[in-house]
């Protein structure tokens, strides 16, 4: 993974990721030169399937760009996402069948310069999980201070 633009930080406390795919992404000139200033986000984006049969990238935030004048881009579109036929089929079937969710983990550069989108399926966590998680993080934050300290 190259440099990460865009990041959705929260996904990892509310779902449990199962797998994780990457995503291309059909953008604008506009948008591509916003991302690579960092103006985006992805918190409350999540990719289902459009009347045409393909996977979209919903209400993601990619900021207007300072130099675009009339031809700059609407901020929250939806934006088309390319995958292979097989994995886009798969993810459609999963999505609708065992009721998880395609959430975007980041958006980021690969080496080439493309711009591409880290997806994830998903299942939400329910609130009794999340403190389950959060007390395994603090015991395991308490351990490793007992550990520095008796040595």
């Amino acid at each position: 993974m190259g440099r990460r633009v865009a990041e959705n930080r929260k996904a990892r406390h509310n779902y449990v990721i199962e797998e994780t795919i990457e995503a291309g992404l059909v953008l604008l000139g506009t948008e591509v030169k916003s991302l690579r200033e960092g103006r985006a986000n992805i918190a409350e984006a999540y990719a289902t399937v459009g009347q045409d049969g393909a996977l979209y990238l919903v209400n993601a935030h990619i900021a207007e760009y300072g130099g675009g004048n009339r031809f700059n881009h609407e901020p929250r579109r939806p934006r088309k996402l390319l995958l292979h036929k097989r994995e886009m089929r798969r993810l459609m079937g999963l999505s609708q069948r065992q009721g998880a969710t395609l959430v975007p983990l980041s958006i980021y550069f690969n080496d080439r310069g493309i711009a591409k989108l880290q997806l994830a399926v998903a299942h939400g966590k329910r609130k009794y999980d999340k403190r389950a998680a959060a007390k395994e993080r603090d015991w395991k934050r308490q351990k490793e201070r007992l550990m520095r300290v008796k040595g």
